[in-house]
């Protein structure tokens, strides 16, 4: 999966918490959701602002749970794994072990693998 086609994946499955998304999909949003955040800060900093960095984390925290989910799903773990990073420093150091693990080669109970 390209940049551009983890993007659009992302935006249109935003509320999609069924399926799989391979690693590159993950990691491709992941990274389109960093340079639009650091972009919205760096517009807070310029003009003296402090709402579009909030707005931008708000309109893309759907879709981004969303793609986590998939993610997940591909290791044949549930969703609700993500609140595991609730425990500091330990959480999230699970969440991305999680997150960089190949997915499952065949079908698990959550679908049949992403190509």
């Amino acid at each position: 999966m390209n940049f551009v086609d983890a993007v659009k994946s992302g935006l249109n499955n935003y509320i999609n918490f069924e399926g799989r998304a391979a690693r590159s999909e993950y990691w491709l949003w992941f990274l389109f959701y960093m340079i639009v955040y650091i972009g919205a800060l760096a517009i807070d900093y310029a003009l003296g602002l402090g709402f579009v960095g909030l707005l931008i984390s708000v309109a893309l925290l759907a879709p981004s749970l969303s793609v986590a989910t998939r993610r997940l799903h591909d290791i044949n773990k549930s969703g609700w794994w993500q609140l595991i990073c609730l425990i500091p420093i330990v959480g999230i150091i699970v969440l991305i072990v999680f997150y960089v693990k190949k997915g499952d080669a065949g079908a698990n109970r959550f679908g049949q693998p992403v190509i």
